[in-house]
């Protein structure tokens, strides 16, 4: 994975969503006065997408946050390429081409093409939502009236937040998923309890451990394995993203942990061509095996490092996962990147209350904290979880966590 060592004058960015805009303003912030040109699918200015499932799907709100101002691009010299899809990568000669046929070369090349919504089989019919843009959430939202029936199939970050938001409207939601629990994969059996009486009393029906095989022809009923049917006027797809990587994979870059392989400074196997946000899959310096992450603070944070190597630098990233999720009265923040089958799980406080710590331990350290519903700890959790701090079970549950940080500095010395 190298770079040429000559200053670049053209820097093309493939995808406008976070990750690109984010490395397109940071290198101008950085003092790049070359070519920037940033190439998007979507005919609205680069936003970040949080906001869709929470803000916009309850109707606070009708747009996004925008990563930058109106007129913010062209004032800084971006050259910002909306509903244009980038077709092909030659890295042997530094060039890309759009569907029109028209060649773009450059010096160098950051791809952040970031992920669809995965498509499951039997769920193509009429009815059917998937919430991954903009148009997306608005054309969801219109149909969560009261009194709808909303059937998700996931029970993952995205279909809670949706159930959260089609409640708050009045729909009648019942969630779907063959994982016996919500979040399972991610948070384990105990916090994944959490929210599964979390959307139970508030009023979600709860089909899980059962697998949906898709909709009726008509669109009005969801059919699951068991052979029951769910009725349903609205059907939401919720069951991961992919990776964008067929452009890459076409050029004959490596991929890895179902994304582009990169190394520690967001570099791809061909030079002068790095990847930034969901699609890459990331050497990272202080996490065992590849690190692939689909969250909003990932592809800004990934975005604005890797403007300085695309300039010439080789800084690792080594920024830590996080991300947050709203759900009807809960709130809560993840940080790090636990494996809950393995690690040791350490609670601070009354799940039962929903204001509480979770720690996953392994080998005596922390590799992830989540803060549900307490907002006084983030500094010490982010510390604990930066520092690998080595710590006791009983410390975490008990002891002042401003003095675990400094202990846990000290030992990573």
């Amino acid at each position: 994975m190298t770079t040429a060592q000559h200053p670049p004058r053209r820097i093309l960015i493939v995808g406008a969503g976070l990750a690109g805009a984010s490395a397109a303003a940071a290198l101008r912030e950085q003092g790049f006065d070359g070519d920037v040109t940033l190439f998007g699918q979507e005919s609205h200015d680069p936003y970040e997408l949080p906001p869709l499932s929470k803000g916009v799907l309850l109707g606070e709100r009708d747009e996004p946050d925008w990563v930058r101002e109106a007129g913010y691009y062209g004032e800084h010299g971006i050259a910002l390429r909306r509903d244009t899809t980038v077709t092909a990568l030659r890295p042997a000669d530094h060039v890309i081409v759009d569907a029109d046929g028209v060649e773009h070369g450059y010096d160098r090349l950051l791809l952040a093409t970031g992920s669809r919504p995965r498509t499951l089989p039997g769920f193509d019919g009429p009815g059917v939502h998937m919430l991954r843009t903009l148009d997306n959430a608005l054309a969801l939202r219109e149909k969560l009236t009261d009194g709808a029936r909303v059937v998700i199939v996931g029970a993952g970050w995205i279909g809670c937040e949706v159930a959260s938001a089609a409640r708050a409207h009045g729909a009648h939601v019942t969630m779907v998923d063959p994982v016996p629990l919500p979040l399972r994969n991610v948070l384990g059996d105990q916090v994944g309890s959490v929210f599964r009486d979390l959307h139970a009393d508030h009023g979600v029906t709860l089909r899980l451990g059962v697998r949906a095989r898709g909709t009726r022809p008509d669109g009005r009923a969801v059919l699951l394995e068991d052979g029951s049917e769910l009725p349903a006027d609205v059907v939401v797809v919720g069951a991961g993203a992919v990776p964008r990587t067929e452009l890459a994979e076409a050029a004959g870059l490596d991929l890895a942990a179902g994304g582009i392989a990169v190394d520690a400074a967001l570099r791809t196997s061909a030079p002068d061509v790095y990847a930034a946000g969901d699609v890459a899959a990331h050497d990272h310096p202080r996490h065992e095996g590849r690190v692939r992450v689909e969250h909003w603070s990932n592809a800004k944070d990934q975005g604005t490092h890797v403007a300085g190597n695309l300039l010439g630098g080789h800084d690792a990233y080594g920024a830590d996962p996080y991300f947050f999720s709203d759900q009807y009265d809960l709130g809560c923040e993840y940080r790090g990147l636990a494996d809950p089958a393995h690690d040791e799980l350490v609670l601070r406080g009354d799940p039962d209350s929903r204001e509480f710590l979770a720690f996953w331990l392994r080998d005596g350290r922390v590799t992830a904290a989540l803060n549900v519903n307490l907002w006084d700890h983030g500094d010490a959790l982010t510390a604990l979880v930066g520092t690998r701090a080595r710590v006791s079970a009983r410390q975490l549950a008990e002891a002042d966590l401003n003095t675990l940080t400094t202990a846990g500095a000290a030992d990573r010395r």
